[in-house]
């Protein structure tokens, strides 16, 4: 007989930060294995061109409003998710962007802002579907963290306080979760190219990369890509019971050592500001 009731054949799932880059690609590549997506952002057109080509190869998604900062948001985004697609069994948080800046440069009202939308705001859309999936012993809280909050890089101070902090918070929800069938997992990227941070000026990435270089945090030009992330957050919603993925890092591969010395280090040049 076996220990858990197998997961549904039926899982709705709620893709926080679903507009662009890694969480764009995860709602596409979970509505590819077969999960009804509600993709949730506050650029909620950029959400309809995506479920417009999720639907056209032949998914089930829904573009809803979200702001993870504001309750009303939040609440109206899972009343919505859970009336056209049904209970959310998997949520994925990943909303937020990254503000560039040394911590003796950026305004307190920057910081909170960082802990507001990466933290804060997690928690937020964690806690307006996690009753459900206690109530239904079963249940997914996927956190986008960052390989930043385990090893922390020079200007991306309050990036890398709220991403720590968010791991300090999916590491009790383990704890606390534990017997409620509820798993809760976190998936790390290492450097991935996608619109966050890297469409920034290059007066403000330039500085970063150096003293990147500086602490041995730039070694090679070869990133990620957000479907690598999306492949490895549907890995993790997929896990059969009886055992779930807590903590996941990415990291790109370097390049082979027969590859140009150009590409063996990270420079700043037209390509990696696209």
């Amino acid at each position: 007989m076996p220990r858990f009731e197998p997961l549904p054949d039926r899982r709705p799932a709620l893709v926080a930060g679903a507009s662009s880059g890694i969480g764009a690609a995860t709602a596409i590549d979970l509505a590819a294995h077969g999960f009804p997506v509600a993709l949730g952002a506050r650029r909620v057109d950029k959400c309809q061109e995506l479920v417009d080509q999720i639907r056209a190869d032949g998914g089930e998604a829904l573009a809803v409003h979200l702001d993870v900062t504001d309750p009303d948001s939040v609440k109206a985004c899972v009343e919505q998710t859970t009336s056209e697609l049904g209970e959310i069994e998997v949520l994925v948080a990943g909303a937020g962007d990254t503000h560039f800046g040394k911590l003796d440069a950026i305004s307190t009202e920057q910081f909170e802002s960082q802990i507001q939308i990466h933290l804060i705001g997690a928690n937020r859309v964690a806690a307006a579907v996690l009753p459900g999936m206690i109530e239904r012993q079963r249940g997914d809280l996927i956190f986008v963290g960052s390989d930043v909050a385990l090893r922390q890089r020079p200007h991306m101070g309050a990036y890398g306080a709220a991403k720590a902090a968010l791991v300090a918070m999916v590491n009790n929800f383990q704890m606390e979760l534990e017997g409620t069938g509820v798993r809760a997992s976190i998936v790390h990227p290492g450097p991935t190219k996608t619109g966050m941070g890297w469409s920034l000026p290059a007066e403000l990435i330039g500085p970063a990369l150096e003293d990147w270089a500086k602490w041995g945090q730039a070694r090679h030009d070869y990133f990620l890509r957000a479907a690598d992330l999306a492949r490895a957050i549907t890995f993790v919603a997929e896990t059969p019971r009886g055992g779930f993925i807590a903590n996941m890092e990415l990291q790109p591969e370097a390049p082979l050592n027969t590859a140009p010395a150009e590409r063996q280090k990270l420079i700043l040049n037209e390509e990696n500001l696209q």
